[in-house]
């Protein structure tokens, strides 16, 4: 099976192959995937960097791509350029998405003919983010999403996950997958980093008292205090804490 390389800002994967089947989670520019199979207009991909399955559209992707350079902003608007001028676009690139610079331009970078960004919202492709807080607040006041990655929408897995997938260290994508994946701390007093898990749900802790989820019942990703949101979901989903793991460990 050859490697492809998704070339588009973001598509939903789906977990059958048709719009009216859940949405499981997204691909992001740059994501390196294999094809397992082919229905129709459909194919069933295996992304390379957590081993997600699920649907997408067929189409024609890249498949001689190295990435020099990601996203490090929420989005990263697209231009084209028309004579000597850098004109905006509707389309983004979105946060941690792998492109490779074809050419550079005075602060303008070209990823594709004609699809350039500005070189100030990218990093190396090789650059590690350690403050995970920082990456974390960017997603601040997202809609809550299910199955989304980006500013667009994001849920609570993808939210931790996703400064795992910038730096490009292996972590599930789905949180019954996170919570098997992550070691269990072994203090019961709560601190910066910890990772909360109850059933179908998850979030962090940024200090003692604080605590930056994507939350399904208030539709975006907010930060409440940490004993409230372990009370609130106790009493309106009727859910008790599961394991609580540090992203330090990881």
């Amino acid at each position: 099976m050859k490697n492809n390389f998704f070339n588009y800002s973001v598509a939903n994967i789906y977990s059958k192959p048709s719009y009216n089947s859940d949405v499981s989670s997204q691909i992001l520019y740059g994501e390196k995937f294999k094809i397992l199979s082919k229905k129709k207009n459909w194919i069933k991909i295996k992304t390379s960097f957590d081993n997600y399955v699920g649907f997408i559209k067929k189409n024609k992707f890249n498949q001689n791509f190295k990435p020099s350079n990601k996203i490090y902003k929420l989005k990263s608007r697209i231009f084209r350029k028309v004579n000597d001028k850098f004109l905006p676009t509707n389309n983004f690139l979105y946060f941690a998405s792998g492109i490779s610079i074809k050419r550079k331009i005075k602060n303008f970078i070209e990823f594709e003919k004609n699809k350039w960004i500005k070189i100030y919202d990218t990093k190396k492709i090789n650059h590690l983010e350690n403050n995970f807080i920082k990456i974390l607040k960017l997603f601040l006041g997202c809609k809550y999403l299910w199955g989304g990655k980006t500013s667009k929408g994001i849920d609570c897995s993808a939210l931790i996950q996703i400064y795992f997938y910038y730096n490009r260290n292996f972590f599930p994508r789905d949180s019954k997958d996170q919570i098997k994946f992550c070691k269990k701390k072994v203090s019961k007093k709560l601190s910066k980093g910890d990772i909360i898990f109850w059933k179908g749900h998850v979030g962090m802790c940024l200090n003692q008292s604080k605590f930056i989820h994507a939350y399904g019942p208030k539709k975006k990703v907010l930060i409440m205090p940490t004993n409230f949101t372990i009370k609130v979901i106790k009493k309106t989903a009727k859910l008790t804490v599961k394991k609580v793991s540090n992203i330090k460990n990881f």
